[in-house]
């Protein structure tokens, strides 16, 4: 039998359905990996219409997501100042760097209007529904699912048709979907029933209805692609900036009823306040001239070539959260290293010298907390593993509850030359670090380490590559000198 609910949520899709949307969709094929963007190549800007825009009213149920003034309401996530502007009711995208502006809210149930413009032939952008609110690890862009909004590109292998401009929609970077027709070659992409995307210079429209994990895509006034069995099917809703100008105006939301509450996993991550500081550029950072050419701002990474010095932040910390991600992007040597055991102390040999062990060092590098070289969490490729301490587990004045404290309970580096997310939480004395899902360090103590003071991205020599750096301040507490 039907509920009270389950009826008025149908009643609701009645007024506010546009064309046929059907929830659900035939079943497809493997669901293969993700697809990575492409960034095409800018060309001629081609004349662009100059209608004005038409500011949304709440009398059809839906409200604006744009007040046509400023960003209000939306969220910066990883991209400059620059990227992203509002002038005439519309909100202008810049293309670089690579990255995502959010909603603050998030949704579940919703019907979603915008219209889009890209200045080039062959534009590349896209709009993400059901997305976490920070970025996936290695990545400028957020688990969720992609509604493309691109111009002039498509890929065929063969006689296959592998990616159009015309209103794809496909999972990314961890999000799941089953498309409403099979892909020919079972990615989990949904290609459209046909062309209805208008050229460069001119004004698409997107209906996006959303609800209880299938989205449907109507472009210039018609269904053409969809997606059901979606997980997260709860999340923010992001404008995509990818190499190319573009342009969004019109964007209006109706949520919609829900029937019951979403399991953990079908939701996506919570805002806990986290901010950039790092967005394509050096900015927040201070720049010394030992850093010229040796740090550098490439587009959504930050990468060193190893050869200059410690890059610190202009602002000091106190307690915090810290979360960022590194990897490897040099080559290997071999390399004789000490072996540290579980309690942080390293054995002697039957002729007195410190038992080493060989391995393909790919460098050295760490994040340095409140301004000290002491208070340094260890990048490397030692198989102790990164995240230890060891300014504090080689100080002999350290107790060995202290030294053992600060030394890793497992090795849960990913390979080199992979991503590795490192979250660190500096409260008072106290250091938890965990590395790819794994806490390596546990409420770990740091006698005497600064109240306060900059991050540090250490130099040691080693190229090495950083993104998606964000941190969130916590009340700072009293400083805790009781042993373990």
């Amino acid at each position: 039998m039907r509920t009270l609910v389950w009826t008025a949520f149908e009643a609701v899709l009645t007024l506010v359905a546009f064309g046929n949307v059907a929830l659900g969709g035939a079943p497809c094929g493997e669901i293969a990996t993700d697809v990575p963007a492409i960034i095409p190549a800018t060309s001629t800007v081609l004349p662009m219409e100059q209608t004005k825009p038409v500011m949304p009213t709440s009398t059809d149920g839906f409200v604006p997501l744009l007040n046509g003034k400023d960003l209000s309401g939306w969220v910066n996530v990883n991209t400059s100042p620059e990227t992203w502007s509002v002038k005439n009711g519309e909100i202008l995208c810049s293309g670089v760097p690579t990255g995502v502006l959010r909603t603050q809210k998030s949704y579940r149930n919703f019907v979603l209007e915008l219209e889009w413009m890209h200045e080039n032939p062959t534009g590349n952008a896209g709009l993400f529904i059901w997305s976490d609110p920070l970025t996936a690890k290695g990545q400028p862009f957020t688990r969720s699912v992609e509604v493309q909004i691109m111009l002039g590109t498509e890929m065929r292998e063969g006689d296959k048709l592998m990616y159009t401009s015309e209103g794809d929609i496909f999972s990314i970077h961890g999000a799941t979907m089953k498309p409403d027709r099979a892909h020919p070659a079972g990615w989990a992409r949904c290609l459209p029933s046909e062309n209805r995307t208008k050229g460069a210079g001119q004004w698409n429209h997107y209906r996006v209805t959303a609800i209880d994990g299938t989205i449907k895509l109507a472009v210039n006034g018609k269904e053409v692609s969809g997606a059901f069995d979606v997980n997260p099917r709860e999340g923010f809703i992001c404008l995509e900036s990818e190499g190319t100008p573009v342009r969004f105006r019109n964007i209006r939301i109706q949520e919609l009823p829900a029937d019951q509450a979403l399991a953990p996993e079908a939701t996506s991550l919570q805002d806990l306040g986290f901010t950039s500081i790092f967005k394509g550029s050096l900015r927040g950072w201070r720049e010394q001239p030992g850093h010229a050419g040796h740090w550098k701002a490439q587009d959504w990474k930050l990468t060193y070539d190893g050869m200059g010095e410690t890059l610190w932040s202009v602002t000091n910390y106190a307690d915090f959260e810290l979360m960022l991600d590194w990897r490897w992007s040099g080559i290997s040597r071999k390399s004789n290293v000490p072996v540290v055991r579980k309690d942080g102390t390293t054995p002697v040999g039957a002729d007195g010298k410190l038992e080493t062990v060989e391995i393909d060092e790919f460098g050295d590098s760490g994040i340095l907390l409140r301004g000290s070289d002491k208070s340094q969490v260890n990048i490397w490729s030692w198989p102790v593993g990164s995240g230890e301490v060891y300014g504090y587990r080689t100080d002999p004045s350290q107790s060995a509850e202290v030294r053992a404290g600060v030394t890793p309970s497992e090795n849960a580096d990913a390979p080199p030359g992979k991503w590795n997310r490192m979250k660190i939480t500096m409260q008072g004395e106290r250091l938890t670090v965990v590395l790819n899902e794994k806490k390596v360090l546990n409420n770990a103590l740091l006698p005497g380490v600064p109240a306060e003071g900059p991050i540090g991205l250490q130099h040691h020599g080693a190229p090495i590559e950083f993104a998606n750096i964000f941190i969130r301040q916590l009340p700072t507490q009293k400083p805790d000198n009781s042993a373990q």
